[in-house]
């Protein structure tokens, strides 16, 4: 999946990154904190701060230990919350570390990780909404959307 873009929910007023696969048949939102939303769109908009930020901090630690990140997966969908992990590679060792999926997708951008989602977590996505036209609406409203309205996010 790829981070599509950022916006702005225009209901709660929530920041909202939008991940895609690659042939555009899947979409997921996920309402994520300013904060984490900040930190992702100044990577998304190659803003680079005059300090690290948390995000630039976790991903020079890894780095200087010699680790990296080898992926990012929003792994389950519990109570209408995310989860995702962060697999970090140390020499032949993986560690698969559990994480917010702003976080994880905050990192993955600094560290050029892929991201996935696994299908089990698109498939609760999708069955959550209330009804079949809901899930045509919000599909259409996404890919209504364009550029500038992923603009509309600011930092």
């Amino acid at each position: 999946m790829q981070i599509s873009g950022l916006m702005v929910d225009p209901v709660t007023n929530m920041p909202i990154v939008i991940l895609k696969d690659a042939d555009d048949k899947h979409i997921l939102p996920i309402w994520v904190g300013v904060f984490e939303a900040n930190a992702i769109a100044l990577q998304v908009e190659s803003i680079v701060p005059p300090r690290p930020m948390t995000h630039d901090l976790l991903h020079d630690v890894l780095a200087t230990l010699g680790a990296e990140v080898g992926r990012v997966v929003v792994s389950d969908l519990r109570d209408n919350t995310y989860y995702a992990t962060v697999e970090v590679r140390l020499g032949d060792t993986t560690y698969t570390i559990d994480s917010r999926p702003s976080d994880a997708l905050a990192l993955a951008l600094r560290a050029d990780a892929p991201v996935f989602v696994e299908t089990s977590v698109l498939e609760m996505a999708e069955s959550g909404v209330d009804s079949a036209s809901e899930a045509e609406r919000l599909r259409k409203w996404f890919d209504s959307l364009d550029s500038d309205d992923f603009s509309k996010y600011e930092m």
